[in-house]
């Protein structure tokens, strides 16, 4: 036993003195260390949002519905999400190229009105390039098809003004709003080019009790010209 005091080394069995290691300890960090440590996480945290922003506002828009032209299926006030990429297209030799989906009927669309107005308008796109749209009896007609629409509570009337029995262009569609006793749409400014729609109505986030996808219409005479397919 090495008496208390004597700081000789101890000495293994075959007699040789067994070195004590060095313990090393790392400094304690210091107050500036950990204050920049904590600056670079919250800008590399902010830096992380505003791209997931930039990123996210490249796909979908926030857009506040403005009146009461899609009563009673859209609100006024309702909060919506827009897919801004839905009908983007590529022009080849002429023709038009859509990655996803073209406009479809029944699509609730946001877009610039050809009025001058400086606020986007909200509609459903009654018909597209190349058909023939026509008023009667409080009712929409598409290539003299009579257009069911169950999800409006009022009658549909138009003028004998050139916008109300037109043959839509190609390149633009034929906009409605649900409520048609209370909406400025194709029957007063004509079909709109669909370059300007900014995007598809896809989800309701506000208020709570209208939280949800909003809903495309689908129609009999569409379902009739959809391919069939093969026995």
């Amino acid at each position: 036993m090495t008496p208390e005091g004597d700081l000789s080394p101890a000495l293994s069995r075959d007699g040789r003195s067994e070195a004590i290691p060095e313990v090393i300890t790392a400094p304690a960090p210091t107050v500036r260390n950990q204050a920049g440590r904590a600056v670079r996480e919250i800008v590399e945290t902010l830096l992380l949002a505003a791209l997931i922003f930039f990123l996210v506002r490249l796909v979908v828009l926030n857009f506040r519905v403005d009146g009461e032209s899609m009563l009673p299926n859209l609100d006024d006030g309702q909060m919506l999400l827009v897919n801004r990429n839905a009908y983007q297209f590529f022009d080849i030799g002429g023709d038009r190229y859509y990655p996803f989906d073209p406009p479809e009927r029944g699509d609730v669309v946001v877009f610039e009105p050809p009025t001058g107005s400086d606020k986007p308008y909200i509609k459903r796109i009654i018909g597209l390039p190349g058909e023939q749209v026509t008023f009667g009896d409080g009712h929409v007609y598409v290539d003299g098809e009579l257009l069911a629409e169950d999800y409006i509570q009022d009658r549909t009337r138009c003028g004998r003004a050139d916008t109300c029995d037109v043959v839509v262009p190609d390149g633009y569609i034929y906009v409605l709003g649900d409520h048609r006793s209370n909406s400025s749409d194709s029957r007063v400014f004509g079909a709109v080019p669909v370059e300007n729609v900014v995007g598809k109505a896809w989800l309701s986030y506000w208020p709570r009790d209208d939280v949800g996808f909003v809903p495309h219409e689908s129609y009999a005479q569409d379902a009739a010209a959809a391919p069939q397919p093969a026995p």
